[in-house]
């Protein structure tokens, strides 16, 4: 299997696409308010660094990088989530807490997934060699 097609396997690769998606459609109505602008453009930001940096990590040589990329995509996903909650000044309450909650899901695929030190193989599908 190709490596890209194994990355779109990895779940917490697929709840971030979904996730970028989302906020898209969540957003992009609000966008017209200039008050959000600012705040729109960081949660777009943020959403999409999720996916990235799970792409990021699993085109890396190591698991140590890997490692990495993926602490970082688990902060953008709590990140994320977080902004979600200032949000609810602005979105139906159900549509926040389905949102946070998919966060909370990446940031625990995230979590398992990290390799520690001594630990063999990572949660990330297996890569060609």
């Amino acid at each position: 299997m190709a490596e890209r097609e194994q990355l779109k396997c990895f779940g917490a690769y697929v709840k971030a696409l979904d996730l970028f998606h989302q906020v898209v459609g969540d957003l992009s109505p609000l966008a017209d308010q200039p008050l959000l602008q600012r705040l729109i453009a960081q949660q777009f930001a943020s959403a999409d660094s999720v996916a990235a940096n799970i792409e990021q990590g699993y085109g890396r040589g190591t698991q140590q990088e890997c490692a990495q990329f993926l602490i970082v995509a688990r902060g953008f996903a709590q990140e994320t989530g977080g902004r979600y909650g200032r949000f609810s000044h602005w979105l139906p309450a159900d549509v926040v807490a389905q949102r946070v909650a998919l966060c909370e899901e990446i940031v625990g695929i995230l979590t398992a997934s990290i390799p520690t030190p001594g630990a063999k193989g990572t949660a990330l599908p297996t890569r060609p060699v």
